[in-house]
């Protein structure tokens, strides 16, 4: 019957800890990325992945436009994007997430810089208020894919 008590009494107490730890006492000691079972150098947990996913030929977005551009209607909205990768990254625009395709008042410029830059411009004029969301360049090769977005709202201009 002692025993049972002493068992007893363990099994709370060790509760009574996990319960504690639960509640963000002692959070302090989790911290440790060898405890949770991540490599203290890096992000991923094997060399190759981690050269496969860090691989410096991949693409690589080196400029782009403001991420937030307030327009005013009537007139043209630009964004710009360029990157670099080896082979020479391929640039997509996106509007909402949907792909981008040239139309009438909508023109999308690309041009090759050397052997592993690329350059995409797009112009939109004039710009009206369907013309408000949020764009997103991405450039991608068969190493990696790179994104940056931009926000745009229109503003109208009192004469």
């Amino acid at each position: 019957m002692k025993v049972t008590i002493i068992i007893a009494i363990i099994c709370l107490c060790l509760l009574n800890q996990y319960t504690d730890a639960r509640r963000g006492r002692g959070r302090g000691r989790t911290k440790s990325r060898v405890q949770i079972g991540l490599p203290i150098t890096g992000k991923y947990r094997d060399p190759e992945s981690d050269q496969y996913y860090n691989n410096h030929n991949g693409a690589k977005i080196t400029l782009a436009s403001h991420f937030d551009y307030e327009y005013v209607l009537g007139h043209k909205i630009a964004f710009l994007c360029v990157a670099k990768g080896n082979p020479r990254p391929h640039i997509t625009w996106f509007k909402d997430g949907v792909e981008i395709f040239t139309h009438i008042y909508m023109h999308v410029h690309e041009w090759r810089i050397g052997k592993d830059r690329m350059k995409s411009k797009i112009e939109i004029d004039p710009a009206t208020q369907m013309d408000a969301g949020v764009y997103e360049c991405t450039a991608d090769n068969m190493y990696a894919i790179d994104r940056r977005s931009f926000k745009t709202d229109f503003s109208i201009a009192f004469d």
